[in-house]
């Protein structure tokens, strides 16, 4: 996957006349680099959602494994077990939106531009069905263009072993423009 382009790929910046290969670095967010280092595996990905893990240590209590992270998509899932079940042996609802939350805020670190700095404001979650098995979370995030100050939504399904969507969430994102430091 990370070697060729899908359909879902898309670049970071245009390429023009001017442009040339320390400005195409510069401008790779640093989160997708480090992804694009790891081998394309199993224990690549593990390895590195437990690097995003030790970022965000709350996360790490779902374990969660990335299956994809690209430009405007992210892919992770999540096993069922004991830790993340509730008393009706489901995955527990707050876990279920921690995985909701995980996927948004990569596939949103790795979307913005470099420029650009990002915070969750909301999530609205709707839970449709119990989540009996080990699930996966996709998250799709349009194109962000570097400007004003604005909320983008994350819209992220849920999906469980047979492929019946248990949970859609839309997570707020505030995307605005990093302060420029001060000169002193």
């Amino acid at each position: 996957m990370k070697g060729r382009r899908t359909k879902f790929q898309r670049p970071f910046f245009v390429i023009t006349e001017t442009t040339n290969k320390r400005d195409l670095a510069l401008k790779q967010p640093p989160v997708l680099s480090l992804w694009r280092k790891f081998p394309d595996n199993a224990f690549g990905r593990w390895l590195f959602s437990k690097l995003v893990c030790f970022k965000a240590p709350y996360f790490a209590s779902i374990r969660p494994v990335f299956d994809v992270l690209e430009p405007g998509r992210a892919i992770a899932h999540m096993k069922k077990r004991r830790a993340v079940t509730n008393h009706i042996g489901t995955i527990h609802a707050i876990a279920m939106a921690n995985l909701c939350e995980f996927v948004a805020g990569t596939v949103t670190e790795v979307s913005v531009p470099t420029t650009m700095r990002w915070i969750p404001r909301g999530m609205k979650i709707d839970y449709l069905g119990k989540a009996e098995t080990s699930v996966s979370a996709t998250a799709l995030l349009p194109d962000i263009i570097a400007g004003e100050a604005r909320d983008v939504v994350v819209p992220v399904d849920l999906t469980d072993r047979r492929g019946q969507i248990v949970v859609h969430a839309d997570i707020t994102m505030y995307v605005s423009p990093k302060r420029k430091p001060a000169v002193a």
